[in-house]
């Protein structure tokens, strides 16, 4: 086998199989540092040995064996760090019961739910979790995540030590929640997975209005939570709302990059493959129980990708699911939301009407989109010094170029 066919196996089998192998080796030896250290040193082994060897049968396995006893080694050389090892891994074991060995490797326990829980525990800031996460458990390298935050390397290096170091001072178990705590928590999981997505939907900063690997990789953790935790409805409904959302991803932008509104936007370019596979997860998502915040977003853009046109689409049932959507999370976001289908169902004065009742909200008058919502309406209604003093204080407040151009368009004299 050539290096660079190794590499490339090496590769996938890293991409697969990373999350599950860190996630065994901190439930064995609790700690996170420790599991990420032999782990590469595991990849670094099979680029040596697979090139002369061949890729073995069970690639993962193998891997699993490698770390492990590197591990091992590695405890023997250091029996103080061992002992302190010992003691946390005492303390984890008092709070949840040890996972069943698995012999040589043959077979790696699933434990990523565990890493789930972990990255995304609350005691963390939220900016730590996402980072967390996007390291451990989507396998991106500490470069990778800054470049995806647009932050320096060594302040996302400083990021992910920091929540290493919180895991490990405040004795944060590496288990997953019982039952009585699991429905929290497991918001808090499901919020770390939508921030990534909604960075990789529309980034907060830069040159570029999208960074579709961000999305995708939100995408395969909820996958991954989908097949750990199939009884979910929430799980569900967060995969099923970013898989409607993205598919629209090819036509949200012009050739040369530049935003192109949904009522603009090419139908025929966007994803019906994804689509079908979110539109069958929101019955899922909606019956069974309470419907969850996930599950109706996912239900309002399914209403979205059904229809043929915006003048088509089905407002008075989005204004109806955004009803819902606020008495379950009562935030200005959703209520902004609310306001412009109000406008598409009931004209635009009745949608400039509640966003004016939104001004004086914090939360609204730094979020670019809300000034756009209302200079969208002002200029439908011809208040047009209105709406351009309200497009001069979106622009101010966009955070990536093409957002820019497309309101610096909107300013431009006809």
């Amino acid at each position: 086998m050539t290096d660079g066919r190794a590499a490339t196996a090496v590769e996938a089998v890293f991409r697969e199989e990373r999350g599950r192998l860190l996630a065994a080796l901190v439930r064995r030896f609790g700690d996170l540092d420790l599991a990420e250290e032999v782990t590469a040193e595991a990849i670094e082994a099979a680029l040596v040995h697979w090139p002369v060897n061949g890729v073995p049968p069970n690639p993962g396995a193998w891997l699993a064996t490698t770390a492990r006893r590197k591990a091992v080694d590695r405890l023997r050389r250091d029996t103080a760090y061992a002992a302190r090892l010992a003691i946390l891994q005492v303390e984890a074991e008092r709070a949840a019961p040890p996972a069943p060995e698995t012999g040589d490797g043959d077979d790696l326990p699933d434990e990523r739910l565990l890493l789930f829980f972990t990255c995304g525990h609350p005691a963390l800031p939220a900016e730590d979790r996402v980072a967390l996460s996007l390291r451990c458990l989507a396998g991106l390298t500490t470069p990778e995540v800054a470049r995806a935050f647009l932050v320096p390397v060594a302040t996302m290096a400083k990021r992910i030590v920091r929540a290493k170091k919180k895991i490990r001072e405040a004795r944060i178990p590496f288990r997953v929640p019982g039952p009585d705590e699991r429905p929290e928590r497991l918001a808090g999981v499901l919020q770390v997975v939508y921030s990534i997505f909604t960075e990789g939907y529309v980034a907060s900063s830069g040159s570029d209005l999208q960074r579709p690997d961000l999305a995708e990789e939100a995408i395969r953790l909820a996958r991954i939570l989908r097949r750990l935790l199939p009884a979910e409805r929430e799980v569900c409904g967060l995969l099923a709302l970013m898989l409607l959302v993205h598919a629209r991803r090819d036509a949200r932008t012009a050739p040369g990059g530049g935003l192109v509104l949904l009522a603009d936007q090419d139908r025929g370019r966007w994803d019906r493959t994804m689509i079908e596979e979110g539109l069958a997860l929101v019955p899922v998502a909606l019956t069974g129980g309470p419907v969850g915040p996930y599950g109706v977003q996912a239900a309002i853009a399914a209403l979205h990708d059904e229809a043929a046109d915006v003048t088509t689409t089905d407002w008075p049932q989005i204004v109806a699911l955004y009803d819902v959507l606020f008495s379950l999370t009562p935030s200005p976001i959703v209520a902004l939301n609310r306001a412009v289908a109000v406008a598409m169902r009931d004209g635009p004065q009745a949608g400039l009407t509640l966003l004016e009742q939104l001004a004086d909200e914090p939360q609204l008058r730094d979020h670019h989109p809300f000034h756009v919502a209302c200079a969208d309406l002002l200029s439908r209604l011809g208040r047009d010094a209105e709406a351009a003093a309200a497009y001069r204080r979106a622009l101010d407040l966009a955070g990536t170029e093409p957002e820019r151009a497309h309101l610096r368009r909107k300013l431009a004299p006809e």
